[in-house]
């Protein structure tokens, strides 16, 4: 009953306010501008529009607006006021908000701002999904934005995910855990046990990256990481052989 007041109530809204410009819209608006003068004039009235929409916490529209500020932003143009509204997509329930959350918060968010730690317990959460590609996004950004603090965080989150019976899931976090390690080399040891376990792994894009980042880390974690070398080679016998 709720879900069908909440789709009645998001109707509402969107007869209520204008239908924002589509992303494919203000596209086509940037690169017909002949000068540009033109193209400045473009993208400030569009974010000048922006700004309002966040200014009266207009949820509805509120993923499209993200996705046209990524658009700017990666034009070159300031898009920072958005930080906020990325952080409040990322808390949505919905995968196609988280999605565009997430990715605002890799291109928009860094270490230096105090923003940035407001993403740690969304990505929490997240880690802890029932559904897979929610844990995945969840792990892409941990892996691209982890400052120290965060991940000494959410290592141990991520630790139990390198162990999860779904091969998705294990790639992700083999991928997300070497990140982690590449900022904080200490925590190399709470990722040790279940590194070794991928030397059986039978999935081939885990092997792949499992061999790759051994090798990088060779000199980080040295023995170690030549302890399993014949488990390597037998590895990377078996993926030649396959292809």
């Amino acid at each position: 009953m709720a879900t069908i007041r909440q789709a009645i109530n998001e109707t509402i809204e969107r007869v209520r306010i204008p239908t924002p410009t589509r992303l494919r819209d203000l596209i086509r608006q940037i690169r017909a501008a002949r000068t540009a003068a033109e193209e400045r004039a473009v993208v400030n009235r569009e974010c000048a529009y922006i700004r309002s929409t966040f200014r009266e916490e207009d949820s509805v529209w509120r993923c499209r607006n993200i996705a046209k500020l990524l658009y700017i932003h990666m034009l070159g143009y300031p898009a920072h006021f958005g930080q906020l509204e990325c952080l409040k997509l990322t808390a949505s329930p919905r995968f196609t908000d988280k999605r565009i959350g997430y990715l605002g918060a890799m291109l928009l968010l860094d270490e230096r701002q105090d923003v940035h730690l407001l993403i740690t317990n969304c990505l929490k959460n997240d880690l802890n999904s029932p559904t897979q590609f929610v844990v995945g996004l969840a792990l892409c950004t941990l892996g691209a934005i982890a400052s120290p603090e965060m991940a000494r965080d959410l290592a141990g989150e991520v630790e139990k995910l390198m162990r999860s019976p779904n091969a998705y899931i294990r790639k992700k976090a083999a991928l997300c855990a070497f990140r982690i390690i590449k900022r904080v080399p200490e925590l190399m040891e709470i990722f040790l046990p279940a590194t070794r376990s991928l030397l059986n792994e039978k999935n081939h894009g885990n092997g792949v990256v499992h061999l790759s980042h051994g090798t990088e880390s060779r000199n980080e974690c040295a023995n170690d990481a030549f302890r399993g070398i014949q488990m390597r080679m037998i590895l990377l016998q078996d993926l030649i052989e396959y292809t």
